[in-house]
């Protein structure tokens, strides 16, 4: 078999690029398939390779896929707060709060002002029911955004958890007064402000 295929490599790298070879048998080769190979082998090498397919996987809803490809783009390039923030999404999917966490943690290690980590960080800590937590998370995706509408409303169901409705009341109020006037008629809450605000 290795000598067949030494052969046929041998004829191969005598035909000039691009040009067809009809066997007797009616195989027909052609030098433009080693062409096409090799740059699939070196793509399927790099960050944006694994990136890319990563983002297809958690797209599909293969998570625990996406988590292998994300992780793979972290072990070559550890600075990369993006996929960090990814993996922790793909986390999220798996309700695995705690890596989760993990994830938007380092993700802030390397970009302190990438708001959607804090704000996702907040969110799976009220998931946990650590309201406290999630209020400090949110306020920090506030710091970094001051218009980021849905910390100011989580942060006010996070107040209202834990019994500061007046608190809770000015979360509310702000997060609406930045919500797109779209949303604004999808907002369920609007009652819960006339009731106690």
């Amino acid at each position: 078999m290795k000598k067949r295929t030494a052969f046929i490599g041998a004829i191969l790298s005598l035909i000039p690029f691009g040009q067809t070879l009809l066997i007797k048998t009616g195989v027909v080769l052609s030098t433009t398939v080693f062409m096409v190979s090799v740059p699939e082998k070196v793509n399927a090498e790099s960050v944006e390779y694994y990136f890319n397919m990563a983002n297809k996987k958690a797209e599909m809803g293969d998570h625990y896929g996406a988590i292998s490809d994300y992780t793979k783009v972290i072990e070559m390039e550890p600075n990369n707060n993006v996929a960090f923030y990814n993996r922790g999404n793909s986390k999220t999917s798996l309700k695995d709060y705690y890596g989760a966490i993990a994830d938007y943690t380092k993700s802030i290690e390397i970009n302190p002002k990438h708001t959607s980590s804090y704000y996702n960080r907040g969110n799976r800590k009220m998931d946990l029911k650590d309201y406290y937590g999630a209020i400090s998370d949110y306020n920090k995706a506030i710091g970094t955004d001051s218009e980021h509408y849905k910390s100011h409303i989580n942060s006010s169901i996070a107040k209202e958890k834990l019994g500061d409705l007046d608190g809770a009341c000015i979360d509310a109020k702000k997060g609406l007064s930045l919500m797109p006037a779209d949303y604004k008629l999808k907002y369920e809450n609007q009652k819960w402000i006339n009731n106690n605000c």
